[in-house]
């Protein structure tokens, strides 16, 4: 009975905005960090199986050297953009998140010390991997599996700031700050629904990594083209599976959302499972045709939508979760007219600035490196 005094009161201060103008701005960058994010991990990930595990070892090789150049970027970008949409969280839902990062206090300071050390691990690869090409490896797999940790330590803070039921028992059990969420049914689904996801966009990192190099270097696009374009066929059949597994481990009331229950949430997995199954389907059959047109830009294009989809239902669930305990319509609106065209108007340009900034200076292939 006293376990709803543990939320913290709502914060008076009204919204400079709209609600669903929040809402709608953390689902878009979002969906901005997890591909980078997918990018930087998944990239990682299929680097390193295509050192240690293609049949071909000079392509593998050359393929680990070409993303291991390109992480040091990727992991600033995704702390970058990542920042936005956990300031629109804790906005939004600051009573809850802060409430489970104090529960979880320690681990959650541990994101900081590993995070910095995977980028000390990402910079060392790209600038010593052709002197110790043995060691580069060893350093590369710390470093993804520090981000996999980080990844599953925060998977542990978003669904324990999503059941404050739980809060009590746990704080008062161990109120020293270490503990975790491995109670929660969900979590290792959820969070193998993440890193499966950046496995795949991983494998789309290369073709995108082949789609630079096809004219210029043909015979290695095309290996990479079908490196990458494998990868993500399997990863993305695998998905379907953890998918499943996730789904099965909900409540059923929030299963049921996705199954009939709503229809916004329904529409959107049956958007997002006929996509993933489009997606397979049309990269099987561009990598026997070896047509780089539709991996490069319609299979892309899929899964853009995919991930929209993902996101939005994903942002329903946590409402869903936390409607117990959450109402919008209880959130104070004021919204300031003279600064948010400016803010959208700058993070419009920023979005843009930085597409401009990834095409300029080749991040995904370079005349140099294609030259090698």
């Amino acid at each position: 009975m006293m376990q709803p005094n543990l939320i913290p009161v709502l914060d008076p201060n009204p919204l400079p905005a709209p609600y669903w103008v929040f809402v709608s701005l953390l689902i878009i960058t979002f969906v901005l960090h997890i591909v980078a994010m997918n990018f930087m991990l998944g990239g990682a990930v299929v680097a390193l199986m295509a050192k240690w595990r293609a049949k071909n070892r000079v392509l593998g090789n050359r393929v680990f050297f070409d993303v291991a150049k390109k992480l040091p970027s990727l992991l600033p970008a995704t702390i970058t953009i990542g920042v936005a949409p956990l300031l629109f969280v804790q906005v939004l839902y600051g009573r809850f998140i802060y409430t489970s990062s104090v529960i979880m206090a320690w681990p959650w300071f541990l994101v900081l010390i590993f995070l910095t050390v995977a980028y000390y691990g990402f910079y060392y690869v790209s600038f010593r991997s052709g002197q110790h090409p043995g060691r580069a490896g060893t350093v590369m797999l710390s470093s993804v599996i520090l981000i996999f940790i980080i990844g599953f330590l925060f998977s542990n803070n978003l669904t324990l700031s999503q059941t404050p039921s739980r809060w009590g028992a746990k704080y008062f059990a161990d109120p020293s700050g270490w503990n975790l969420n491995l109670s929660e049914p969900t979590l290792i689904p959820r969070f193998l629904h993440f890193f499966v996801a950046a496995v795949a966009l991983g494998g789309l990192f290369l073709v995108f990594v082949a789609l630079a190099n096809w004219k210029r270097d043909h015979e290695y696009a095309r290996q990479v083209l079908q490196f990458g374009g494998k990868s993500f066929l399997y990863a993305t059949m695998a998905q379907f599976a953890v998918g499943i597994w996730f789904l099965i481990s909900l409540p059923r009331g929030m299963r049921m959302l996705f199954m009939g229950d709503s229809p916004l949430a329904t529409a959107l997995f049956l958007v997002g499972l006929t996509g993933g199954v489009a997606a397979i389907v049309l990269m099987s059959g561009a990598l026997r045709n070896e047509n780089l047109r539709v991996a490069a830009y319609l299979v892309p294009g899929i899964v853009a939508v995919v991930i929209a989809c993902m996101s939005v239902m994903r942002d329903l669930l946590r409402d869903a979760y936390l409607n117990p305990w959450f109402n919008p319509g209880q959130i104070a609106e004021k919204t300031q007219w003279s600064v948010f065209p400016l803010f959208l108007v700058l993070f419009v340009s920023g979005v843009i600035l930085w597409l401009v900034m990834l095409a300029r200076y080749g991040f995904f292939g370079s005349r140099k490196e294609s030259a090698q």
